[in-house]
């Protein structure tokens, strides 16, 4: 038997996936520098300007936090929640080790290998989503579109810049 959402129960998952999201949107983007050396490496065509990241990671963000949401009150039982909860804490992890190698430590090589394991635990929240709620199983397919996109940027970036070193 399904149980019946009230206010109280649906705030509660709202209010934690938004906080959550807002941590790890404020992480990226404290990670995210965009200085003399990211302006000094040779950029693919077809990267879209960087005005266009911030909106569209906004967007991305609020979907996922919508997804989580929605998987949450979905989600009937205390071991599904916390193996939905384990996902995307993983996932955070992975897309603030993306930003971290890249920005940080300039090392778009590493992040481009990393980022095979970023766009992995995106399809496995999908994956396991769609059990619980179709509707916040597709709320993340924009995300793992926009990863895939990312990942050919990153690949490029690698190939017209490399090699790279640990020396920043």
């Amino acid at each position: 038997m399904k149980h019946k959402p009230t206010a109280r129960t649906l705030f509660s998952p709202i209010l934690i996936a938004g906080l959550a999201t807002l941590g790890v949107a404020i992480s990226g983007a404290l990670l995210t520098e965009i200085g003399p050396w990211y302006q000094g490496l040779v950029q693919p065509a077809f990267k879209p300007p960087d005005a266009w990241f911030g909106p569209v990671w906004t967007l991305i963000f609020i979907l996922t936090a919508t997804a989580g949401a929605t998987a949450w009150d979905q989600t009937q039982n205390r071991a599904n929640r916390c193996w939905l909860i384990g996902l995307f804490v993983l996932n955070a992890g992975l897309n603030l080790l993306w930003s971290l190698l890249f920005f940080k430590l300039h090392r778009p090589d590493w992040a481009l290998m990393e980022v095979g394991f970023l766009w992995l635990s995106i399809a496995a929240l999908i994956w396991t989503m769609k059990s619980y709620s179709r509707r916040g199983s597709a709320l993340l397919l924009p995300y793992l579109l926009w990863v895939t996109y990312a990942s050919a940027i990153n690949y490029a970036t690698v190939q017209l810049n490399g090699p790279f070193s640990t020396a920043y």
